[in-house]
């Protein structure tokens, strides 16, 4: 895995929602699930998996608006101007943050390893053979 010589940096479409990544995500890879597929409109998200203290909001805080789909599922968090998605997960809780990987300025210095929820792929839109972990009900193991 890589190593930061600086932190990575982020935001929302409109630039109001800042942050910055300073641990190395621990993998990444593409979720297929609805929920994915509904919020951001694309047969798949790409997310990069770091640890909470990796992760902060450095301007815009007060324009983070999140939710929560059912119990226990991780929050999904968005800015209240444009709607940019820019992470998963609660930042006042231990864990990981599930950082949408396009919302990273320049390169996320990783690669994915994994897909999630290939049952909830639609048909329109193959998948391909890519050789990455394939999870069909769920998603792997976080770290």
């Amino acid at each position: 895995m890589p190593s930061h010589e600086h932190p990575l940096t982020g935001r929302c479409a409109c630039g109001t929602v800042r942050f910055q990544v300073t641990e190395p995500f621990q993998s990444a890879g593409y979720c297929h699930c609805h929920r994915c597929q509904r919020r951001s409109g694309v047969p798949w998200t790409f997310n990069g998996l770091v640890e909470t203290s990796g992760f902060e909001i450095t301007a815009g805080a007060e324009a983070v608006a999140s939710w929560r789909p059912e119990e226990g599922a991780r929050s999904k968090s968005f800015c209240r101007h444009c709607g940019g998605h820019v992470f998963g997960g609660d930042l006042d809780g231990d864990g990981l943050i599930a950082v949408r990987l396009g919302a990273i300025e320049g390169d996320p210095e990783i690669e994915p390893s994994w897909r999630a929820w290939l049952s909830s792929a639609p048909d329109w839109c193959p998948i391909p053979d890519d050789g990455l972990e394939r999870f069909a009900e769920g998603r792997p193991k976080w770290p």
